[in-house]
């Protein structure tokens, strides 16, 4: 007779095939395989609270290979999560069970997964920020996150720089299962690697042990043993069957297929009916809870509300006692900033914005205790130490600091930033040179698509970069990330907002709207070279800038309609003022325009819009980008110069006058427009 533990993992098994064969879309095997693990951890370990999903100490589950979403909804449904109708819709429109898991924590998906090693990468932000949260307001919030990973997510890069991390700071939070089958979508692994995996992690410092990925004894077993770890993460390799317990229709064993990977049983040549069969479910009603499952979830939910009753109670005395922090406490995961007097921020005269972001770091460092802000080894030079100069590191078992040496891996940065904000109670900051945003992505993608909060500090933004030559100075970047100021999210909202500041004190003001944009991710983008301060007509500099809330916005104006409008964003701004001197004395009237946001300004206000780029009027835009990143703006009107090649090896103001970004060029291009 199959125990508990075995007929809660044949439900799965069950409902995910049925799942894949009703949408004839899908990925049976890989979930039947792993099936008996989460139905242990679920029914069995995971602690939250039913009733609250969003219990900032429950333990997480983070998915890394999202074609295996049938196991995760299964076992979900099998918790009371979803129904058997809401497995039955699988991968159809307006369904709550999209082929890949997107987040949605009151229904217990803690992350967005699908592009592979992004998920379990997810997880160590998330270890991360347990422990952070812990070494200020005590133990008795701490809590596991578990991670599921699959012979693809250990092989993408991105699995070396979560590993080495992990290791690194010694995550012992932090416990990662990996089903191990044997078998990918094309090929078998051992068809593409022969790597040995456990004494890789070993290497990187983990604890690993290896069991069968079907014996409930031994997956048992490896999860209370790690309950204990204090020194390492740890990780349970589970050695499975891809599509366990598929047969034929003459009763064969179709396990171990490369071809039930990614397709229906039935296309994949095995018999749906016969596997369900044997299975202990009914080939024809296969969206079925079995009764003893049903029971032992039931009994694990009686469980889970008493473990919320008593931390419920645990939180309450350990707040009477400590009033202070339990009022911080709130005001972390609240999301509301604390108060910051940014007008009060002095710039240091004609800076870099890398240097005036570091001042606003350097504030920040001081007023908001739950940022977090990292660095891809670049600290010192993207300007992330004003933070760092105002805390510590994190070290294995110190994260009593808040800044974070991710090393030289910029995309696992991201992905760990991901993390961090999917756990709550903190805001997560990353810095690298922004031409290496190109490695950052598909995380950044994520976390437009998840509407998380990070913020990307992006310096070095322009050929000016110089002597490092065109390896290291970014020209077709501005355009990619802008392009995610055009795509909505599924809120309709533009997804990603990105500034680029032309001065000292629109950097303050970037930094302001930054902190308070709660909805998605920030990209801000800044100068390795001096800039010359904006001119301010009304003398208050700071107060004009807070106009970039808006996206864009007239830096300097003229008596009446402008014969020309000169647009630009970052550094490009100050070589249009100085340009408009010459222009100026020549009798043109001119209107100078700062965009720092492209995407926010055309969301606002037809009417404002054209108060400040007036149809009719001709624009001349300056980028030191592609010059599409401004001929939407600019139009019929006039024109955008740019570059539309790669950089070259010199110093920047050498490049400056061969590229044609002086006063001078400015001035001539004008007149040409104007003729």
């Amino acid at each position: 007779m199959a125990s508990a533990a075995q007929k809660g993992a044949d439900n799965i098994r069950i409902l995910s095939a049925a799942m894949v064969e009703k949408a004839k879309s899908g990925h049976p095997g890989g979930a039947m395989g792993g099936a008996d693990f989460v139905n242990i951890l679920y029914s069995e370990f995971l602690k939250y609270d039913p009733a609250n999903m969003t219990n900032p100490f429950r333990d997480r589950f983070f998915l890394d290979p999202g074609h295996m979403s049938p196991m995760l909804y299964s076992v979900l449904a099998l918790s009371g999560f979803y129904s058997t109708d809401d497995l039955a819709q699988f991968r159809q429109w307006d369904s709550v069970t999209p082929g890949h898991p997107e987040v949605d924590v009151l229904r217990g998906v803690e992350n967005t997964s699908g592009p592979l090693g992004q998920g379990h990468t997810m997880a160590v932000g998330a270890a991360i920020t347990e422990r952070f949260l812990a070494a200020r307001f005590g133990e008795w919030t701490a809590h596991k996150t578990y991670a599921f990973i699959s012979d693809g997510g250990v092989q993408e890069e991105i699995s070396q720089g979560a590993g080495r991390i992990a290791g690194f700071l010694g995550l012992s939070n932090l416990i990662m299962y990996y089903d191990s089958n044997d078998i990918q979508l094309s090929t078998t692994v051992a068809e593409v690697t022969a790597e040995d995996v456990a004494k890789k992690y070993e290497a990187w410092g983990w604890s690993v042990v290896t069991i069968d990925g079907h014996d409930e004894a031994q997956i048992r077993k490896a999860i209370v043993d790690v309950q204990a770890e204090t020194e390492k993460p740890t990780l349970i390799i589970g050695k499975t069957i891809m599509g366990k317990g598929a047969v034929t229709a003459a009763g064969e064993s179709f396990e171990r297929k490369t071809s039930t990977h990614g397709q229906p049983l039935s296309a994949a040549g095995a018999d749906f009916k016969a596997t369900i069969a044997n299975l202990g479910g009914d080939g024809d009603n296969p969206f079925v809870i079995f009764p003893e499952v049903a029971e032992t979830y039931a009994k694990r939910k009686e469980e889970l509300k008493a473990w919320a009753t008593e931390q419920a109670a645990t939180q309450k005395e350990w707040a009477a006692a400590n009033p202070e922090l339990a009022a911080k406490l709130d005001q972390f995961f609240s999301g509301k900033l604390p108060e910051i007097d940014w007008a009060a921020i002095e710039q240091k005269a004609n800076s870099a914005t890398r240097g005036a972001s570091a001042t606003v770091l350097s504030v920040l460092a001081d007023k908001v205790e739950n940022m977090i802000v990292a660095s891809a080894d670049l600290a010192n030079s993207d300007k992330t130490d004003g933070f760092l100069k105002k805390t510590t590191a994190f070290t294995k078992g110190d994260f009593s600091g808040a800044f974070f040496q991710a090393g030289v891996c910029e995309l696992t940065m991201a992905v760990i930033m991901n993390g961090m904000a999917l756990h709550g109670g903190v805001i997560p900051a990353c810095g690298t040179f922004f031409v290496f945003s190109d490695y950052m992505k598909p995380a950044v993608r994520l976390a437009a698509l998840m509407q998380l909060p990070v913020k990307y500090i992006w310096t070095h933004d322009a050929f000016r970069v110089g002597e490092d030559g065109p390896t290291h100075q970014p020209v077709e970047q501005e355009a990619q990330i802008r392009l995610m100021e055009k795509l909505k999210n599924h809120h309709g909202e533009n997804s990603t907002l990105v500034l680029r500041p032309a001065d000292a004190i629109e950097t303050t003001v970037a930094w302001k709207m930054a902190l308070e944009n709660t909805k998605t991710p920030t990209a801000m983008i800044f100068s390795r070279q001096n800039i010359t301060d904006l001119p301010a007509a009304s003398g208050n500099r700071y107060e004009e800038a807070l106009q970039a809330a808006k996206g864009a916005y007239i830096v300097d104006d003229c008596e009446g309609t402008p014969d020309v409008i000169l647009l630009a964003s970052g550094s490009e701004v100050a070589t249009l003022v100085e340009g408009s001197v010459k222009l100026k004395a020549d009798g043109v009237k001119v209107r100078i325009v700062s965009v720092p946001s492209e995407g926010l300004f055309t969301s606002q206000s037809k009417e404002y819009r054209q108060s400040v780029l007036p149809a009719g009027v001709a624009k001349f835009g300056l980028t030191a980008g592609l010059p599409v990143t401004l001929e939407g703006l600019v139009g019929a009107d006039g024109f955008v110069a740019g570059l539309d090649h790669f950089g070259y090896s010199a110093p920047y103001t050498v490049l400056d006058e061969k590229f044609g970004f002086t006063a001078d060029a400015v001035y001539k291009n004008v007149k040409t427009l104007l003729g």
